[in-house]
């Protein structure tokens, strides 16, 4: 089977100390987020209700690992 490329997202920088940076596509309902590590997961299935609480969150590493890490489905892109 080939390899397909996912699309790229753009991210933008968020603060926090383990998250380096999120991106979002609505028309996907996917949601990419980039650790500080390097390595890039791919949400699928998010409901920008939860991307915007996640943007809002003052902590971006506490609203992921309880509302989204192991809420969706998800792919290591890098």
């Amino acid at each position: 089977m080939a390899h397909r490329k996912k699309p790229r997202i753009a991210r933008w920088p968020v603060a926090s100390s383990v998250i380096r940076a999120v991106g979002y596509d609505p028309a996907r309902r996917a949601l990419d987020v980039e650790f500080r590590s390097g390595q890039v997961y791919r949400y699928e299935n998010v409901e920008s209700a939860v991307y915007k609480e996640f943007m809002a969150a003052e902590s971006k590493g506490r609203f992921f690992n309880l509302h989204i890490q192991y809420a969706y489905e998800f792919e290591r892109l890098t």
